[in-house]
């Protein structure tokens, strides 16, 4: 693996294989341990830098390392110097300084990890920047559709909703991509972002057209916080053509899984007796997503890639 994790467009399938195969060696340490804790880490120290709220990634990330024994800084903007008006730039060389050997960041414009890459000689994770990508959220993803499935080379995957502002979207086109599988995007044209007919994927404006073909579908939050002008005639014209109900699920093939990266508009965009089935794999999800950072901290800081 290279020095940082920016885009899902970092991995090539080996690597991004690599990560999948590590977080399964974790898993299997971890399982039946009482002490879910292993010293590959110990002595190092990973900061997390959020600059936007989260609960699942922050949280996660800081499992993650915790369970590697690295010493872990949460950093948020909130309260800080930042509310003072200090860069971007000036944080990241203050946390350097201090003795950071990562720097996990999330933060609000497109591209911020892969400028604080250029100031640091530690290595960066990208934990969702802007609308533009979510990386480890692709990853975790990709490995709940393996366990699940047990493959994902020509698995067909459906992304269903707000394209347009999810990091997570593009990621998971990219990475399950490379990976082998096959995505198409259903969204109604305005949740659609400008240049998806140059992405390698299909695109649909019936979701139940694809159903029936899908081995996998996952369905994405409409995310009202980023937009300001009406891009569908409301939410319950939007849950009648885009979301996930019983009705729809029962179209799905027998072994199709549903998945959420989260969180949830429970009966939005997915049905809550759809979230809480035995197709759903939204709890797992959550859980693998610590195994998975777990390996890409490992193989960032403390593996032999």
């Amino acid at each position: 693996m290279k020095r940082h994790l920016l885009e899902a467009a970092d991995l090539d399938r080996d690597d991004a294989t690599l990560v999948l195969d590590t977080a399964a060696q974790i898993d299997a340490a971890l399982a039946g341990r009482e002490v879910k804790k292993l010293p590959t880490l110990r002595g190092r120290t990973v900061v997390n830098l959020f600059y936007e709220d989260s609960t699942r990634t922050r949280i996660s990330f800081e499992l993650a390392a915790k369970r590697l024994s690295a010493d872990v800084i949460n950093f948020s903007a909130k309260g800080s110097s930042v509310s003072k008006g200090e860069s971007l730039k000036d944080t990241a060389l203050t946390l350097e300084a201090m003795g950071s050997d990562a720097i996990v960041v999330r933060h609000s414009a497109s591209g911020a990890p892969h400028r604080l890459a250029n100031w640091v000689q530690g290595s960066v994770v990208n934990a969702g920047d802007g609308t533009h990508e979510h990386p480890t959220q692709a990853l975790l993803d990709a490995y709940t559709i393996r366990r699940r499935l047990g493959r994902l080379d020509g698995v067909r995957v459906v992304v269903v909703g707000d394209v347009l502002h999810s990091r997570v979207a593009r990621s998971n086109v990219w990475l399950l991509t490379t990976l082998g599988a096959q995505v198409t995007l259903v969204a109604p044209p305005t949740l659609l972002p400008v240049g998806v007919g140059s992405w390698p994927v299909e695109v649909s404006y019936d979701l139940d057209a694809v159903l029936p073909k899908a081995d996998a579908v996952m369905m994405l939050r409409v995310q009202a916080e980023r937009m300001n002008a009406s891009f569908f005639p409301s939410a319950r014209e939007y849950s009648r053509r885009y979301g996930l109900d019983a009705v729809r699920m029962a179209a799905l093939s027998d072994d199709a899984i549903v998945m959420h990266p989260g969180p949830m508009n429970r009966g939005m965009e997915i049905a809550a007796d759809v979230a809480d089935s035995v197709r759903s794999t939204i709890v797992e999800q959550v859980g693998n997503g610590v195994s998975v950072r777990m390996a890409v901290l490992y193989l960032l800081l403390g593996g032999n890639a």
